[in-house]
Protein backbone atom coordinates (compact mmCIF):
# COMPACT_ATOMS: atom_id res chain seq x y z
CA UNK A 1 0.00 0.00 0.00
CA UNK A 2 1.19 3.01 -1.17
CA UNK A 3 2.30 5.86 1.39
CA UNK A 4 0.03 8.54 1.48
CA UNK A 5 1.83 11.92 1.20
CA UNK A 6 0.44 15.71 2.41
CA UNK A 7 0.12 17.80 -0.77
CA UNK A 8 0.41 21.32 1.10
CA UNK A 9 2.09 22.96 -2.07
CA UNK A 10 -1.49 24.01 -3.39
CA UNK A 11 -2.11 25.71 -0.76
CA UNK A 12 1.32 27.27 -0.97
CA UNK A 13 0.51 28.19 -4.61
CA UNK A 14 -2.94 30.05 -3.59
CA UNK A 15 -1.25 32.35 -1.23
CA UNK A 16 2.08 33.06 -3.39
CA UNK A 17 4.05 31.86 -0.60
CA UNK A 18 6.67 28.52 0.66
CA UNK A 19 7.15 27.34 3.61
CA UNK A 20 10.04 26.27 2.12
CA UNK A 21 12.65 29.46 2.97
CA UNK A 22 16.10 28.62 1.50
CA UNK A 23 18.13 30.17 3.76
CA UNK A 24 19.95 33.75 2.53
CA UNK A 25 23.06 34.67 0.67
CA UNK A 26 25.67 36.22 1.74
CA UNK A 27 25.75 39.97 0.70
CA UNK A 28 28.18 40.80 -2.62
CA UNK A 29 29.21 43.75 -0.58
CA UNK A 30 30.93 43.65 2.50
CA UNK A 31 29.77 44.89 4.98
CA UNK A 32 31.60 47.48 7.41
CA UNK A 33 32.05 45.89 10.12
CA UNK A 34 32.34 46.73 14.34
CA UNK A 35 34.63 44.23 16.44
CA UNK A 36 33.57 42.13 19.11
CA UNK A 37 36.69 40.26 21.69
CA UNK A 38 35.78 37.63 23.49
CA UNK A 39 38.43 36.68 26.48
CA UNK A 40 37.84 33.86 28.92
CA UNK A 41 40.19 33.20 31.87
CA UNK A 42 38.98 29.59 32.88
CA UNK A 43 39.74 28.94 36.08
CA UNK A 44 40.06 24.80 37.06
CA UNK A 45 39.96 24.87 40.69
CA UNK A 46 37.04 27.79 41.29
CA UNK A 47 35.13 25.76 38.41
CA UNK A 48 34.35 29.04 36.18
CA UNK A 49 35.35 30.96 33.66
CA UNK A 50 35.47 34.64 33.48
CA UNK A 51 34.67 36.08 30.73
CA UNK A 52 34.96 39.88 29.70
CA UNK A 53 33.20 41.24 26.17
CA UNK A 54 34.97 44.12 25.13
CA UNK A 55 33.89 46.45 21.58
CA UNK A 56 36.35 47.82 19.38
CA UNK A 57 36.85 49.16 16.19
CA UNK A 58 33.50 51.33 15.93
CA UNK A 59 32.05 50.20 18.88
CA UNK A 60 29.58 53.40 18.87
CA UNK A 61 27.62 51.76 16.30
CA UNK A 62 26.15 49.06 18.28
CA UNK A 63 23.31 51.11 20.52
CA UNK A 64 22.72 48.16 23.04
CA UNK A 65 23.27 44.06 23.53
CA UNK A 66 20.70 41.86 25.34
CA UNK A 67 21.76 39.16 27.62
CA UNK A 68 19.57 36.48 28.55
CA UNK A 69 21.26 35.43 32.23
CA UNK A 70 20.95 32.02 34.17
CA UNK A 71 21.11 33.13 37.51
CA UNK A 72 22.38 29.57 38.52
CA UNK A 73 25.09 29.98 36.65
CA UNK A 74 26.11 33.96 35.76
CA UNK A 75 27.01 35.92 38.30
CA UNK A 76 29.35 38.99 38.91
CA UNK A 77 28.09 41.44 36.32
CA UNK A 78 30.62 44.52 35.50
CA UNK A 79 30.35 46.95 32.81
CA UNK A 80 31.45 50.30 31.45
CA UNK A 81 28.35 52.14 30.24
CA UNK A 82 25.16 51.28 31.66
CA UNK A 83 23.83 48.07 32.70
CA UNK A 84 20.62 47.32 34.54
CA UNK A 85 18.79 44.11 35.14
CA UNK A 86 15.39 43.37 33.76
CA UNK A 87 14.30 39.86 35.42
CA UNK A 88 17.21 37.38 33.84
CA UNK A 89 18.29 39.95 30.96
CA UNK A 90 21.16 42.23 31.74
CA UNK A 91 20.87 45.01 28.81
CA UNK A 92 24.02 46.66 28.47
CA UNK A 93 24.05 50.26 26.73
CA UNK A 94 28.15 50.52 25.79
CA UNK A 95 29.70 53.66 25.51
CA UNK A 96 31.34 55.30 22.62
CA UNK A 97 35.00 54.64 23.86
CA UNK A 98 36.58 51.63 26.20
CA UNK A 99 33.37 49.45 25.90
CA UNK A 100 33.45 46.09 28.18
CA UNK A 101 31.28 43.60 30.16
CA UNK A 102 32.35 41.02 32.46
CA UNK A 103 30.91 38.22 34.11
CA UNK A 104 31.51 34.98 36.06
CA UNK A 105 30.13 31.65 34.62
CA UNK A 106 29.89 28.45 35.86
CA UNK A 107 31.16 25.71 33.89
CA UNK A 108 29.65 22.30 34.95
CA UNK A 109 26.25 21.42 33.85
CA UNK A 110 25.04 18.16 35.70
CA UNK A 111 21.55 16.36 33.40
CA UNK A 112 18.92 14.92 35.03
CA UNK A 113 20.63 11.63 35.47
CA UNK A 114 23.69 12.56 37.15
CA UNK A 115 26.11 12.48 33.98
CA UNK A 116 27.40 15.91 32.73
CA UNK A 117 27.31 17.79 29.43
CA UNK A 118 29.82 20.43 30.88
CA UNK A 119 32.54 19.29 33.33
CA UNK A 120 35.80 20.70 34.29
CA UNK A 121 38.71 19.13 36.44
CA UNK A 122 42.33 19.70 37.57
CA UNK A 123 43.79 18.66 34.05
CA UNK A 124 40.88 19.03 31.50
CA UNK A 125 37.35 20.73 30.72
CA UNK A 126 34.99 19.83 28.50
CA UNK A 127 32.03 21.77 27.57
CA UNK A 128 30.35 24.17 25.04
CA UNK A 129 31.38 27.42 23.54
CA UNK A 130 27.86 28.53 24.47
CA UNK A 131 28.16 27.73 27.70
CA UNK A 132 31.06 30.76 28.16
CA UNK A 133 28.14 33.86 25.97
CA UNK A 134 24.37 33.44 26.74
CA UNK A 135 22.48 34.07 24.15
CA UNK A 136 22.66 37.54 22.78
CA UNK A 137 19.98 40.26 20.88
CA UNK A 138 21.86 43.11 19.58
CA UNK A 139 20.74 46.79 18.34
CA UNK A 140 23.57 48.34 15.85
CA UNK A 141 23.71 50.63 13.30
CA UNK A 142 21.76 49.62 9.77
CA UNK A 143 24.09 48.09 7.29
CA UNK A 144 26.93 46.90 9.26
CA UNK A 145 28.00 43.44 11.30
CA UNK A 146 30.18 41.91 13.63
CA UNK A 147 33.68 40.44 13.34
CA UNK A 148 34.74 38.62 16.59
CA UNK A 149 37.61 37.34 17.75
CA UNK A 150 37.99 34.41 20.45
CA UNK A 151 40.61 34.16 23.52
CA UNK A 152 41.09 31.43 25.98
CA UNK A 153 43.22 31.62 28.53
CA UNK A 154 44.00 28.50 30.35
CA UNK A 155 46.71 26.79 32.51
CA UNK A 156 50.32 26.97 31.23
CA UNK A 157 50.65 23.03 30.53
CA UNK A 158 46.74 22.98 28.79
CA UNK A 159 46.41 23.13 25.10
CA UNK A 160 42.87 24.35 23.72
CA UNK A 161 40.85 22.63 21.05
CA UNK A 162 37.67 24.68 19.13
CA UNK A 163 35.79 24.52 15.91
CA UNK A 164 37.36 27.61 14.68
CA UNK A 165 40.27 28.42 12.43
CA UNK A 166 43.25 30.10 14.93
CA UNK A 167 45.62 32.89 14.19
CA UNK A 168 48.97 33.06 14.78
CA UNK A 169 48.20 35.03 17.77
CA UNK A 170 46.21 32.12 19.55
CA UNK A 171 43.06 33.53 19.02
CA UNK A 172 40.38 32.15 17.69
CA UNK A 173 38.40 33.62 14.12
CA UNK A 174 34.40 33.61 15.30
CA UNK A 175 32.91 33.92 11.82
CA UNK A 176 29.17 32.76 11.77
CA UNK A 177 27.81 33.28 7.76
CA UNK A 178 23.68 33.05 8.80
CA UNK A 179 24.52 35.67 11.59
CA UNK A 180 25.51 39.23 11.77
CA UNK A 181 26.41 39.20 15.54
CA UNK A 182 28.71 36.11 16.09
CA UNK A 183 28.59 34.35 18.87
CA UNK A 184 31.04 31.61 20.12
CA UNK A 185 29.56 27.78 20.25
CA UNK A 186 30.09 24.56 19.29
CA UNK A 187 32.19 21.86 21.54
CA UNK A 188 35.23 22.91 23.46
CA UNK A 189 37.87 20.73 24.81
CA UNK A 190 40.99 21.88 26.49
CA UNK A 191 43.52 20.84 29.17
CA UNK A 192 46.37 17.90 29.07
CA UNK A 193 44.79 16.36 26.07
CA UNK A 194 45.98 14.43 22.73
CA UNK A 195 44.44 15.58 18.98
CA UNK A 196 44.35 14.28 15.91
CA UNK A 197 43.93 16.22 12.97
CA UNK A 198 43.35 15.03 8.96
CA UNK A 199 41.40 16.39 6.00
CA UNK A 200 39.11 14.61 4.29
CA UNK A 201 37.98 15.42 1.36
CA UNK A 202 37.07 19.25 1.79
CA UNK A 203 36.43 18.53 5.44
CA UNK A 204 39.05 19.44 7.68
CA UNK A 205 38.54 17.09 10.85
CA UNK A 206 39.62 17.36 14.37
CA UNK A 207 39.55 14.35 16.95
CA UNK A 208 40.53 15.51 20.37
CA UNK A 209 40.39 13.70 23.80
CA UNK A 210 42.31 14.09 27.40
CA UNK A 211 45.14 11.82 27.52
CA UNK A 212 45.55 8.81 29.57
CA UNK A 213 41.50 8.21 29.16
CA UNK A 214 41.96 4.81 26.30
CA UNK A 215 40.26 7.29 23.66
CA UNK A 216 41.04 5.89 19.61
CA UNK A 217 41.45 8.89 17.85
CA UNK A 218 43.14 7.42 15.12
CA UNK A 219 40.25 4.61 15.08
CA UNK A 220 37.85 7.37 14.90
CA UNK A 221 40.02 9.25 11.91
CA UNK A 222 39.89 5.92 9.73
CA UNK A 223 36.55 5.49 10.43
CA UNK A 224 35.51 8.89 8.93
CA UNK A 225 37.85 8.16 6.37
CA UNK A 226 36.07 5.42 5.47
CA UNK A 227 32.25 6.91 5.79
CA UNK A 228 32.45 10.81 5.49
CA UNK A 229 33.08 11.28 2.24
CA UNK A 230 29.89 9.24 1.54
CA UNK A 231 28.22 12.18 3.98
CA UNK A 232 29.99 14.70 1.81
CA UNK A 233 28.23 13.60 -1.34
CA UNK A 234 24.66 13.62 0.33
CA UNK A 235 25.12 16.67 1.71
CA UNK A 236 27.08 19.24 -0.57
CA UNK A 237 27.47 21.93 1.97
CA UNK A 238 28.83 19.79 4.79
CA UNK A 239 31.38 21.99 7.01
CA UNK A 240 34.52 22.43 6.10
CA UNK A 241 35.27 21.96 9.52
CA UNK A 242 34.99 19.27 11.80
CA UNK A 243 35.84 18.98 15.91
CA UNK A 244 35.13 15.46 17.86
CA UNK A 245 35.52 15.39 21.07
CA UNK A 246 35.05 12.45 23.48
CA UNK A 247 35.89 11.98 27.35
CA UNK A 248 35.05 9.67 29.99
CA UNK A 249 33.01 9.34 32.91
CA UNK A 250 31.76 11.39 34.51
CA UNK A 251 30.48 12.94 31.08
CA UNK A 252 26.97 12.11 29.82
CA UNK A 253 27.08 8.52 28.30
CA UNK A 254 26.12 9.25 24.82
CA UNK A 255 26.68 11.26 22.17
CA UNK A 256 25.34 15.16 21.39
CA UNK A 257 25.83 17.79 18.44
CA UNK A 258 26.46 21.22 18.13
CA UNK A 259 27.59 23.90 15.27
CA UNK A 260 30.38 21.64 13.09
CA UNK A 261 30.83 19.55 15.89
CA UNK A 262 30.04 16.83 18.29
CA UNK A 263 30.78 15.05 21.51
CA UNK A 264 30.88 11.00 22.22
CA UNK A 265 31.30 9.07 25.47
CA UNK A 266 34.58 7.11 25.44
CA UNK A 267 32.75 4.15 25.49
CA UNK A 268 30.27 4.60 22.68
CA UNK A 269 31.15 2.42 19.49
CA UNK A 270 31.52 3.59 16.09
CA UNK A 271 29.22 0.73 15.03
CA UNK A 272 26.95 -0.76 17.61
CA UNK A 273 25.98 -4.17 17.77
CA UNK A 274 22.75 -3.24 16.14
CA UNK A 275 24.23 -1.99 12.89
CA UNK A 276 23.62 1.59 13.44
CA UNK A 277 26.12 4.81 14.39
CA UNK A 278 25.91 7.30 16.86
CA UNK A 279 28.93 8.60 15.58
CA UNK A 280 27.25 8.77 12.39
CA UNK A 281 23.77 9.74 13.72
CA UNK A 282 25.47 13.19 15.19
CA UNK A 283 27.47 13.98 11.94
CA UNK A 284 23.86 13.75 10.30
CA UNK A 285 22.36 16.35 12.55
CA UNK A 286 25.95 18.66 12.44
CA UNK A 287 25.29 18.38 8.69
CA UNK A 288 21.77 19.27 8.75
CA UNK A 289 21.83 22.12 11.39
CA UNK A 290 18.15 21.47 12.04
CA UNK A 291 15.57 21.86 14.94
CA UNK A 292 12.41 20.61 14.95
CA UNK A 293 8.74 22.52 14.56
CA UNK A 294 5.59 20.85 16.84
CA UNK A 295 5.35 17.07 16.59
CA UNK A 296 7.71 17.21 13.53
CA UNK A 297 11.20 15.51 16.10
CA UNK A 298 10.63 12.35 14.29
CA UNK A 299 11.77 13.59 11.19
CA UNK A 300 14.84 15.22 12.92
CA UNK A 301 15.44 12.13 14.64
CA UNK A 302 14.52 9.55 12.33
CA UNK A 303 16.37 10.95 9.09
CA UNK A 304 19.24 10.99 11.74
CA UNK A 305 18.92 7.06 12.54
CA UNK A 306 17.77 6.42 8.99
CA UNK A 307 21.11 8.08 7.20
CA UNK A 308 23.28 6.59 9.81
CA UNK A 309 22.53 3.48 8.10
CA UNK A 310 22.70 4.28 4.89
CA UNK A 311 25.71 6.49 5.37
CA UNK A 312 27.41 2.95 6.56
CA UNK A 313 25.68 0.78 3.93
CA UNK A 314 26.77 3.13 0.80
CA UNK A 315 30.20 3.55 1.62
CA UNK A 316 30.86 -0.43 1.99
CA UNK A 317 31.28 -0.32 5.75
CA UNK A 318 27.86 -2.45 6.32
CA UNK A 319 27.11 -5.17 4.42
CA UNK A 320 23.46 -5.69 2.55
CA UNK A 321 23.02 -8.52 4.52
CA UNK A 322 23.33 -6.22 8.11
CA UNK A 323 22.09 -3.48 6.67
CA UNK A 324 18.42 -5.26 6.57
CA UNK A 325 18.81 -7.12 9.73
CA UNK A 326 19.39 -3.53 10.99
CA UNK A 327 16.35 -2.37 9.43
CA UNK A 328 13.88 -5.78 10.71
CA UNK A 329 15.19 -5.18 14.26
CA UNK A 330 14.38 -1.73 14.13
CA UNK A 331 11.05 -2.24 12.83
CA UNK A 332 10.84 -4.64 15.56
CA UNK A 333 11.73 -2.30 18.14
CA UNK A 334 9.20 0.68 16.48
CA UNK A 335 5.98 -1.50 16.75
CA UNK A 336 6.23 -0.48 20.34
CA UNK A 337 5.36 2.99 19.56
CA UNK A 338 1.54 4.19 19.21
CA UNK A 339 2.15 7.10 17.64
CA UNK A 340 5.15 9.53 15.79
CA UNK A 341 3.11 12.57 16.99
CA UNK A 342 4.88 13.55 20.14
CA UNK A 343 7.25 16.77 21.41
CA UNK A 344 10.13 14.50 21.75
CA UNK A 345 11.61 11.54 19.75
CA UNK A 346 13.71 8.91 21.50
CA UNK A 347 14.02 4.65 21.24
CA UNK A 348 11.14 3.08 19.72
CA UNK A 349 9.33 6.40 18.55
CA UNK A 350 12.98 6.87 16.51
CA UNK A 351 12.99 3.40 15.03
CA UNK A 352 9.54 3.45 13.89
CA UNK A 353 9.93 6.84 12.17
CA UNK A 354 13.38 5.25 10.31
CA UNK A 355 10.14 2.70 8.93
CA UNK A 356 8.44 5.70 7.77
CA UNK A 357 11.17 7.43 5.58
CA UNK A 358 12.44 4.11 4.37
CA UNK A 359 8.74 3.56 2.93
CA UNK A 360 8.64 7.10 1.81
CA UNK A 361 11.95 6.84 -0.09
CA UNK A 362 10.46 3.28 -1.62
CA UNK A 363 7.55 5.60 -2.80
CA UNK A 364 9.44 8.31 -4.08
CA UNK A 365 11.90 6.02 -5.96
CA UNK A 366 9.04 4.29 -7.55
CA UNK A 367 6.66 7.22 -8.96
CA UNK A 368 9.96 8.97 -10.09
CA UNK A 369 10.82 5.82 -11.97
CA UNK A 370 14.65 5.71 -9.68
CA UNK A 371 15.95 9.60 -10.55
CA UNK A 372 14.53 10.55 -7.07
CA UNK A 373 15.21 9.58 -3.75
CA UNK A 374 14.66 10.71 -0.26
CA UNK A 375 18.32 11.90 -0.49
CA UNK A 376 16.96 15.14 -2.61
CA UNK A 377 13.70 15.65 0.62
CA UNK A 378 17.36 15.72 3.39
CA UNK A 379 19.08 18.03 0.78
CA UNK A 380 16.20 20.42 0.57
CA UNK A 381 15.97 20.29 4.48
CA UNK A 382 19.39 20.72 4.95
CA UNK A 383 19.10 24.25 2.92
CA UNK A 384 15.98 25.58 4.78
CA UNK A 385 15.89 28.28 7.00
CA UNK A 386 14.30 27.63 10.88
CA UNK A 387 12.26 24.16 12.30
CA UNK A 388 11.56 21.51 10.32
CA UNK A 389 8.10 20.87 10.45
CA UNK A 390 5.65 18.44 8.77
CA UNK A 391 3.65 20.55 6.48
CA UNK A 392 7.24 22.19 4.97
CA UNK A 393 8.78 18.05 5.11
CA UNK A 394 5.47 17.22 3.16
CA UNK A 395 5.77 20.25 0.74
CA UNK A 396 9.16 19.20 -0.05
CA UNK A 397 8.87 15.21 -0.53
CA UNK A 398 5.46 16.51 -3.18
CA UNK A 399 7.83 18.85 -4.82
CA UNK A 400 10.16 16.26 -4.97
CA UNK A 401 7.79 14.01 -6.92
CA UNK A 402 6.71 16.70 -9.35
Amino acid sequence: MRIALTVALIAIALCGCSLLQPRPAPPEAQRPAFTIFYTAWVKPDEKIATVKIRLSENPEWVNWMRFYIDPARHSGLLSSGQLSMQGNEALWTPPDEDAWLQYDVQLESQRSNGRYDGYITADWALFRADDLVPPVRTDFKDGTQSKAKLEINVPQSWSVVTRYPQYTSGRFKVDDDDRLIDRPTGWLLMGEIGTRRETIGGTKVTVSAPVDQGIKRMDMIAFLRWTLPTMQELFPEFPERLLIVSADDPMWRGALSAPNSLYLHADRPMISGNGTSTMIHELVHVAMSASSGPKADWIVEGLAEYYSLEVLHHSGTLSTERYEAAHRALAEWGAEAESLDVDRSHGPITAKAVGRLRAIDAEIRERSGGERSLDDVVRGLATMDGDITREAFDALVESVLL
